[in-house]
């Protein structure tokens, strides 16, 4: 009878179905619908949970928990859902942070039922792109997550945010065009028309479609992620969005991007991704230096941390390139630890911007008398950003170092410059966080700060909404088993996939315009043969 609960389906619909009964609450100052907001979020949470723990197989690489249902049969799309070692920890991420968010957002006195109702209808939307297994299904959630990032930005957020709200929805509606375009020629491709993933990743394409699509993909997830230079939204959108706005921003969104290049654009492209694999890498260490070079030049605290979002996600990049085991359970690592702490270091500004009234750090300075408790916690964000040994960012970056230094698909030449470029990213990383911490709580209080008669602290409950976040930063750089055996099953599988196509692209183009950065990987001669014959 369990066994046949839908609890995928479940999952997705209780947060959206909530949302739309949220008008018939009475409530005038918003205090029932924050808490029925916490309530839906917190139930949706303990309801992933509950399904993972007691339905989900941890040594299965194969997807789970999968439910299958004609939709709108005439377009051919279905309503498919399944987890695997994928996407089941960054459903959980999804669940925490949201969760967490909306808590975070307790004071929001400004159309409250509106406020709510939006969280709710994000979180949907970002569960639903996590699990889909058809491709019509993935964009239709892709496409609806957006509209409530920018009404959130647009109405909650600062003072530019009208700007900040329609750069983002033209640059993300725009990329997503070429999702839907991509998915369209991939489905109709060959002799059966089918948006299913599954089916989808066995065809065989034509290798300039094949790259053509791939192109198509990385553009439209490359401006999520963000990749250089699809970036630009980001600042902006961070530094005008609310702290809980900027938590699933930088703790969900971009993550969703990386998620989408391992499932999309190496799992079903892995011709194609042979070809881009080594750009993939070069972006990656253009994202880090580039990132952690424009953080360092902002005064404004909040664009400073957007920045440092777009560094660390040069990580996953390198990671997904490596064709390495390690290399590719770092990207996924990378992208959780980030999700942590990013959604911690945004709601600690959030919380520092209500007690100092801005967010200029030389309007800053000396609070951290005033305010020791923030100072702590602060301090330990970014420590964590910086990835200081014993917390989750120095495990992530280092597995993608090592997956990227071990790779034998790369010359020694290639590898050796992308871990010194990748290494300067990672030095300029603590001069701009601890340059931070020194302008905001150090030294002498600005006299432009203008603080109120009486600075509460951090409070009780801000206090647990840091901690639920630092607390898994520090288990799982103390302990890393506690992420990765989550998914270390499915990202062993994902590179053997991937790099059972190396020899079979070597043979067919020996002239390929990266043939002096990319070798023939050190694969038995009878293994590489029986995989060309196999392709001829």
């Amino acid at each position: 009878m369990i066994a046949q609960i839908p609890w995928l389906t479940t999952i997705i619909l209780l947060p959206l179905v909530a949302a739309l009964a949220i008008p018939l609450i009475p409530d005038k100052e918003g205090k029932t619908a924050r808490w029925y907001g916490l309530g839906v979020a917190l139930a949706d949470f303990a309801l992933m949970i509950y399904a993972f723990w007691h339905q989900y197989d941890f040594q299965s690489s194969a997807f789970q928990l999968v439910e299958k249902y004609p939709w709108i049969p005439q377009l051919g799309l279905n309503w498919s859902v399944a987890v695997d070692g994928l996407s089941m920890p960054l459903v959980l991420l999804t669940g925490l942070i949201n969760t967490l968010a909306i808590f975070a957002a307790w004071k929001v006195t400004n159309k409250p039922r509106l406020f709510y109702g939006l969280m709710l209808v994000l979180y949907s939307a970002q569960i639903g792109v996590f699990v889909a297994q058809d491709l019509l299904l993935f964009f239709l959630m892709w496409e609806i997550e957006l509209v409530p990032v920018y009404l959130l930005i647009s109405i909650w957020g600062g003072q530019k945010r009208r700007y900040a709200a329609t750069k983002f929805i033209l640059y993300t509606a725009l990329a997503s065009i070429f999702i839907l375009v991509a998915a369209f020629a991939m489905a109709f491709s060959g002799d059966t028309v089918s948006f299913d993933m599954a089916t989808l990743g066995m065809k065989q394409y034509p290798q300039v479609l094949e790259l053509l699509v791939y192109a198509g993909f990385l553009i439209a997830f490359g401006v999520k992620l963000p990749i250089f230079p699809l970036h630009t939204w980001l600042p902006d959108a961070h530094g005008e969005a609310s702290a809980p706005g900027s938590m699933i921003l930088a703790g969900v969104l971009l993550k969703m991007g990386g998620y989408a290049l391992i499932r999309i654009n190496m799992e079903m492209l892995p011709d194609a991704h042979v070809v881009f694999a080594p750009v993939l890498a070069v972006l990656g260490v253009v994202n880090i230096i580039y990132g952690a070079c424009c953080a360092f030049a902002q005064t404004n605290l909040k664009r400073r941390l957007a920045y440092s979002s777009i560094a660390h996600m040069g990580f996953v990049l390198i990671g997904i390139a490596s064709y390495t085991e390690i290399g590719m359970s770092g990207a996924v690592l990378q992208m959780i630890s980030h999700g942590l702490i990013a959604a911690s270091l945004f709601f600690l500004s959030g919380v520092t911007y209500e007690r100092t009234h801005t967010l200029m750090m030389d309007q800053m300075g000396g609070i951290a008398k005033l305010m020791p408790r923030t100072f702590a916690l602060f301090t330990a964000g970014a420590m964590a950003s910086l990835a200081l040994p014993g917390m989750s960012g120095f495990v992530g970056e280092l597995m993608v170092f090592l997956g990227i230094a071990t790779s034998d698909v790369y010359s020694s030449s290639f590898k050796v410059v992308v871990v010194l470029l990748s290494a300067v990213g990672v030095i300029l990383t603590p001069i701009y966080l601890l340059s931070m911490l020194r302008q905001v709580f150090y030294g002498k209080q600005s006299t432009q700060l203008h603080l109120d008669a009486i600075v509460p602290d951090v409070k009780p409950r801000e206090l647990f909404i840091t901690a639920c976040l630092l607390l898994p930063i520090i288990g799982i750089g103390l302990y890393p088993k506690l992420a990765t055996q989550t998914y270390d099953v499915k990202t062993v599988e994902v590179a053997a996939h991937a790099r059972q196509f190396l020899p079979i692209v070597a043979k067919q183009q020996p002239s390929s315009l990266y043939s002096t950065i990319i070798t023939a990987p050190t694969l038995a001669n009878s293994q590489a043969a029986s995989l060309v014959n196999i392709a001829e």
